[in-house]
């Protein structure tokens, strides 16, 4: 675990870095608002089309292999990105990179594989906080590499630098955690025919609502860290450094408790038990944000609903794996990993519209209404399983 931890906090890094960069390297390409809305869509929809293949893959290659090939393409994207003297060459890096975004699902798999259900939660949790970690380190380093001189070219090649080094210590450090046994095997299904279809796979084990809560959820993850940052420009005269300040803080949290409490916390509510929790910490972040009116109500808002947030991914996680055959694991984590990118396409563009037509506070009011349908589901789904055995 410590290893898997390492490799994809590397790869978060270089991710992160480029982040701060990209509203200010895309203006000076000649974009203006609805470009830079319009290239982050660009990387997400790309990951959520080659997510599953990403996933199906790893089941036949092993883990191992497709991380380091996933690694080597997102080197070059921000290669490209660094070297980028045209808007249309902007575009293309960050649909490159999109479309080589498949690690976050495959690593899941792998975490999968390596730990049992008595402490894959935590093992989640740990994957979880490697993002966050890297979504804390990678805009910290990138601002810096970019200083004041207005060139965004360092950063952009420390990340492909960064992505680089992960493949090092992939090849050099991280077992394979599919035996040669098991890939044949693998492999043998998807040649035949025989094996089921993903939406089949999803029927049998009764998940096929389950995926559309990664939809769900990232879409009113994302929703809220593009409408906040509007939120308090306009209301408090924020600037992006006191936005800046509230993520890391975010971030922090966000890793102490994927990989610090999420053991314990399992432990104490169970899975089920932790995810209602979290959902309804998720909930009441949004439902403050349609009353608040101050700083403090704010900033609290985002804390609450983010905290909850952050610990309701590694659950589903946890779950979705304890209700799939080990066999198609990578299938089933790609087709997540896609639903979540997907999410991160929708959720930014419903909230664009929203806050055009209705403000702020409606608009939040509308993604709450989002999010009691998803602790409905959470309560009820929690009930079907009381009994139910893990994988």
């Amino acid at each position: 675990m410590p290893l898997l931890f390492g490799v994809v906090l590397l790869d978060l890094i270089g991710f992160g870095i480029v982040i701060p960069i990209l509203p200010f390297l895309s203006p000076q390409l000649g974009a203006d608002e609805l470009d830079i809305a319009l290239i982050i869509v660009t990387y997400a929809a790309c990951a959520g089309i080659s997510a599953p293949f990403w996933g199906r893959l790893s089941d036949r290659m092993g883990r191992k292999p497709v991380i380091m090939l996933c690694l080597g393409g997102g080197a070059l994207a921000y290669m490209a990105l660094g070297l980028a003297s045209e808007l249309w060459m902007v575009f293309a890096a960050r649909g490159f990179a999109g479309l080589m975004a498949g690690n976050f699902g495959v690593a899941s798999a792998m975490m999968a594989d390596i730990t049992g259900p008595e402490n894959r939660a935590r093992g989640m949790g740990l994957i979880g906080a490697a993002f966050g970690l890297g979504l804390v380190l990678g805009p910290l380093l990138g601002g810096l590499l970019a200083g004041d001189s207005g060139s965004f070219t360092l950063p952009c090649l420390f990340a492909g630098l960064m992505s680089v080094l992960a493949i090092i210590a992939a090849y050099f450090f991280l077992p394979e955690s599919l035996s040669p046994e098991k890939r044949k095997a693998n492999r043998g299904l998807q040649k035949s025919g025989t094996q089921a279809s993903v939406m089949s796979l999803l029927k049998a084990g009764g998940n096929r609502l389950f995926v559309f809560q990664y939809l769900l959820h990232n879409a009113c993850v994302s929703s809220a860290t593009y409408v906040f940052p509007l939120w308090v420009a306009e209301l408090l005269d924020w600037s992006a450094r006191d936005v800046g300040v509230v993520f890391g803080i975010q971030g922090a949290i966000m890793v102490v408790l994927q990989g610090g409490a999420m053991g314990a916390l399992v432990r104490l509510f169970g899975e089920w038990g932790l995810l209602r929790v979290a959902v309804a910490m998720f909930l009441g972040g949004f439902l403050l944000a349609t009353v608040a009116d101050n700083m403090y109500t704010m900033v609290s808002s985002m804390f609450l609903s983010m905290s909850g947030a952050t610990l309701c991914m590694p659950l589903l996680n946890t779950i979705i794996t304890q209700r799939t055959p080990a066999a198609q694991r990578g299938r089933i984590l790609g087709t997540t990993a896609a639903a979540a990118s997907w999410g991160r396409v929708f959720g930014p563009l419903m909230s664009g519209l929203a806050l055009g037509t209705i403000g702020y506070s409606a608009t939040w009011g509308l993604w709450s209404l989002a999010l009691v349908w998803y602790l409905y589901w959470v309560i009820s789904e929690a009930g079907k399983q009381q009994g139910v055995p893990a994988n």
